[in-house]
């Protein structure tokens, strides 16, 4: 598969430097066949991902990894004031991690373990830290058609080195969706530790 690296989309992200998510767009290379195409994508963009960093291959067993459809609203879910509670100026976190330490990707993006960092527009600050409509135009850059005809799956993450920082603490997440008007694959990756 084939990385669309001039996508409009990869203009969006860089407004966002301290995004802990990775993403790779890849233009489909043959008939669509479900998961197995959604695999397919997974394993090239962890082979994309590996390139971009100049680093070695991430040790991997894909026989291993396994997939689960999902809604794409239940993917792009964001709750409006998700994660923190704060009583007598202490801030504690809602568990999102699943038993596997799987998390959400809302939680991915809006929680990296070093913070977000501010968002910028025209080079001033317009925010602290990134925030739920951060997540939505990101998302909207991603998917520009619309969601409706989406198709996407969650996987495991114990098949592949690029997890096990996450795994650590933190958390991982591995999603890969489907887009069938502009025939791509949206692969989106969350991995880090303290």
């Amino acid at each position: 598969m084939r990385e669309l690296t001039e996508d409009r989309f990869y203009e969006v992200l860089g407004r966002y430097p301290s995004c802990a998510v990775d993403y790779v767009l890849l233009a489909g290379d043959g008939p669509y066949a479900g998961e197995d195409s959604h695999r397919k994508a997974v394993l090239s963009a962890l082979e994309k991902l590996a390139e971009r960093e100049g680093t070695d291959p991430f040790d991997t067993d894909p026989s291993k990894a396994s997939a689960e459809r999902i809604k794409i609203k239940d993917l792009l879910y964001c709750p409006e004031r998700p994660w923190k509670n704060e009583n007598f100026g202490t801030v504690t976190y809602n568990s999102v991690a699943a038993e596997d330490g799987r998390i959400p990707y809302w939680y991915a993006f809006l929680e990296p373990p070093h913070g977000t960092g501010p968002v910028t527009e025209g080079g001033r600050i317009v925010r602290k830290r990134y925030g739920p409509e951060d997540f939505a135009a990101v998302n909207e850059a991603l998917f520009p058609r619309g969601i409706d005809r989406l198709t996407a799956y969650e996987w495991t993450t114990d098949w592949n080195g690029y997890f096990d920082d996450g795994h650590e603490w933190w958390g991982t997440g591995c999603f890969s969706v489907y887009d069938p008007d502009l025939d791509r694959y949206a692969v989106i990756l969350a991995s880090a530790t303290d």
